[in-house]
């Protein structure tokens, strides 16, 4: 452990837990991923923070929960209220931290916490961005490279693979190197995945998606399942293709590392921004799926996969909750980095996990998972979840308890059955002492009308209904 080592960190968008062939989907090829898991660490209950994209990331880059960094939804930074958001400005990142620790740091593809046109205390810089951008990852896309803007033609994930590969290759590796590649591929639109990979999903069966309804505990639905059978089957063989896609372009990566003799001193991890739903519960995305906010398992349960080779041992699967602030706190251990600097005194509950990992944890390890969207908080337990919803601008609605063991589909709503009063009060009390400990005043979500505005649609606005 006294020699540090490289850091890969691959965080996709909206890739759910279950969409990967070694979480156990029977039809999806991820070759790359299965020899990640393989040779390393597969964390069967890892989760998000947030069900959404920028809080979310920005846990991962902060350490701390939606309450304390202050991003409580998607920030829409072009013509929008997110545009204004102080966002992460002041705050310290893995990137200040592992900088400090003499690392050379580089983020290619997704950012999403803050303005793209800044790079973020990064010295390698390629993300998406510019007036003119879209969710398109195929044709004609704005980059920014450093504070520059360029456009590129042809397939996103190839572009930001180029970035990477340019990134590992240029540098002199007189230091180790922190690199995040960020793709994309599984948000919305799902459209212009490769043909070749699109048309090999077109005769699957999707036999791992629940035939269900959305769940009475939710007013509405924003994004719903395709009815028609045709859009159904179109929009999962894009799905499919897309994290095939990603996968692809991790084997590109690795085999470079391979090529350039990095890949035994250097930690890679596989993980998501959070979960998506494509049917499951009836709805299509993620927490902000419906109204209210939902954190059903697919919105929340996100694929980890961990390697070190001869320091993570090989074919681990570990069943502790963890979640971007450990990871944040797992990296910043391996790479033996200190909090940053510019907010070191932040509440910042993760913890390493790399003790577990190594077999060296004496510890014993949390048994609940916290997150939180908005105006809504959750904590879950192996065998219980408590959602507690607070008031804001498009009312108030009812919390959720669900007895996972019995009901692992989240159908019976429990918070009114005088039989769990005393689990729904104890969850009650360990979520409250959890966000006393981790949130600050003037960012704490349940006082969401007193905080900045992310975009025009989040899921507690007067008009929640509009599309997101």
């Amino acid at each position: 452990m006294s020699h540090r080592p490289n850091i890969l960190v691959f965080i996709s968008d909206d890739h759910g837990q279950w969409a990967s062939g070694c979480y156990g989907n029977s039809e999806l090829r991820t070759p790359s991923m299965d020899h990640i898991a393989r040779s390393g660490a597969r964390m069967k209950n890892a989760f998000t923070p947030s069900p959404v994209c920028s809080p979310a990331r920005a846990s991962f880059f902060t350490g701390k929960m939606p309450s304390a960094h202050g991003i409580h939804d998607y920030l829409a930074m072009v013509g929008s209220p997110g545009g204004k958001h102080p966002a992460l400005d002041g705050q310290g990142t893995l990137a200040d931290a592992l900088k400090a620790a003499g690392y050379t740091t580089g983020l290619v593809g997704k950012w999403h916490c803050g303005p793209f046109m800044e790079s973020q205390g990064f010295d390698f810089w390629f993300t998406m961005g510019g007036p003119d951008t879209t969710n398109a990852r195929f044709g004609e896309q704005p980059y920014v490279r450093g504070n520059q803007l360029e456009k590129k033609h042809g397939h996103q994930a190839t572009h930001l693979t180029d970035e990477c590969l340019r990134f590992l290759r240029e540098n002199d590796q007189t230091s180790p190197f922190f690199l995040v590649a960020g793709y994309t591929n599984c948000h919305t639109p799902h459209s212009g995945e490769p043909a070749r990979l699109v048309s090999s999903y077109r005769n699957a069966s999707f036999r791992d998606i629940p035939q269900e309804s959305l769940s009475d505990a939710h007013a509405a639905v924003r994004l719903r399942r395709p009815e028609d059978p045709a859009i159904f089957r179109q929009e999962m063989a894009q799905y499919y293709a897309a994290v095939s896609m990603i996968d692809e372009q991790i084997g590109r990566i690795l085999d470079e590392l391979d090529n350039l003799d990095l890949a035994k001193n250097t930690l890679i991890i596989y993980t998501s921004d959070h979960g998506h739903n494509n049917g499951h519960h009836g709805i299509w995305s993620k927490g902000n799926a419906t109204i209210p906010q939902n954190f059903y398992e697919e919105s929340i349960r996100v694929p980890c996969l961990l390697m070190w080779p001869g320091v993570i041992p090989e074919g681990q699967e570990r069943s502790d909750m963890v979640n971007h602030c450990d990871l944040f706190a797992t990296i910043c251990d391996a790479a033996q980095a200190q909090t940053p600097a510019a907010d070191a005194h932040a509440p910042r509950p993760g913890r390493s996990y790399l003790p577990l990992l190594r077999g060296e944890n004496k510890l014993p390890w949390r048994d609940a998972q916290f997150c939180e969207y908005g105006n809504a908080r959750m904590i879950r337990t192996a065998r219980y979840k408590l959602v507690l919803r607070y008031p804001g601008p498009n009312g108030h609605f009812k919390n959720e308890l669900y007895v996972l063991d019995n009901d692992p589909r989240e159908t019976i709503n429990r918070i009114d059955d005088p039989a769990f009063k005393k689990v729904r009060e104890s969850l009650g009390h360990r979520l409250e002492t959890f966000f006393q400990q981790n949130a600050l005043a003037q960012n704490d979500g349940r006082k969401i009308a007193d905080q900045h505005a992310c975009n025009h649609y989040q899921p507690w606005s007067l008009d929640p209904l509009t599309i997101p």
